[in-house]
């Protein structure tokens, strides 16, 4: 297993070069200036801009330029953002907390929902609460986030005013206090059920289909013609084999916690690592945009490397020598 582990991480090491490549060409592709966040709007001088294209380093050779980005961004030198003014590191580690939070919150809302329910529909199924369980999965599998976003801002922050629609806390309260945790998890409640609960409904029907499958095999047979109570049939053999189609999810799941969805974060206005990224390719705010696509392209090899090595854990059966 650790020779694997070691293997698997040696391997990263050329797919993330390839993705810098892939990343730094296409900032220098897209259009505008780059750094066109450090040029003053009220000094729109040729001469000016041009000072300040050499100081960026944009008039070397792209190559000069790569390698000294990458460099720099090997020895933790992520830069500075363009639009904020300070360091890039800096900065992902202000918003990382909430994105934390968030991710968080909604896989205990996801996991808790697709238990439940994916363990109840699978030892009841083509039941009236089996069909039910799996129209509400249907709808969640079709429904948007955006759209589910949208109405749950509607429905439970404007009309029932339950909820606060954006922000992470109210502004208001003294950090460090109970109200100010309070009101953190207040402001995040909203937009982790909309996350958790989309997120839900693809687990649930996996973890159904898999107990339905597991439950007409032999070794299910032979523990019942044992006498093997129902309920340790499904707590230690069915649902043991049945978790492992999930731990592929886990694996991905990883990403999921720091990207924080970034359409969600960007419906409820939540400060979080997925709002700025939306906020630094609007604003070619490429330092940032750069130093978080490389961070969600290593977290996506790490989430699988994760998964496999999960996969030994939950079943004996699979190991890796």
């Amino acid at each position: 297993m650790l020779k694997y582990t070691l293997r698997r991480i040696l391997g990263m090491i050329p797919m993330l070069l390839l993705i810098s490549i892939v990343v730094f060409t296409l900032a220098l592709a897209m259009p505008g200036d780059p750094f066109g966040g450090e040029i003053d709007p009220n000094n729109t001088d040729p001469e000016y801009i041009e000072q300040k294209r050499e100081e960026a380093g944009l008039n070397d050779p792209v190559l000069v330029q790569y390698g000294r980005w990458i460099t720099n961004f090997v020895q933790g030198d992520f830069g500075e953002s363009t639009r904020y003014k300070m360091e890039v590191s800096a900065l992902i580690a202000e918003k990382m907390p909430n994105t934390l939070f968030l991710g968080i919150t909604s896989l205990v809302i996801t996991y808790i929902l697709a238990f439940a329910m994916g363990m109840y529909a699978g030892r009841k199924p083509y039941t009236a609460a089996d069909n039910l369980i799996g129209g509400i999965n249907y709808l969640g599998l079709a429904v948007p986030s955006y759209i589910a976003g949208v109405f749950a801002i509607y429905f439970f922050a404007f009309q029932l005013d339950w909820f606060p629609f954006s922000g992470s806390v109210d502004i208001q309260v003294e950090n460090g206090t109970f109200e100010y945790y309070l009101s953190r998890l207040h402001h995040v409640f909203l937009p982790a059920i909309v996350l958790g609960a989309l997120g839900t409904a693809s687990y649930t029907q996996f973890l159904r289909n898999d107990i339905i499958e597991s439950s007409r095999k032999d070794y299910v047979r032979t523990a019942r013609a044992k006498g093997t109570p129902e309920s340790k049939i499904y707590n230690k053999h069915i649902l043991r084999n049945s978790i492992i189609p999930l731990i592929t999810f886990l694996g991905f799941d990883i990403v999921t916690l720091i990207s924080g969805a970034i359409i969600t974060e960007a419906i409820f206005t939540y400060p979080g690592i997925g709002m700025l990224f939306l906020d630094s390719i609007n604003t070619r705010d490429y330092p940032v945009m750069m130093t978080l696509t490389m961070m969600f392209s290593f977290l996506v090899l790490f989430g699988n490397m994760i998964a496999d090595l999960l996969y030994g854990i939950v079943d004996p059966r699979i190991r890796v020598d």
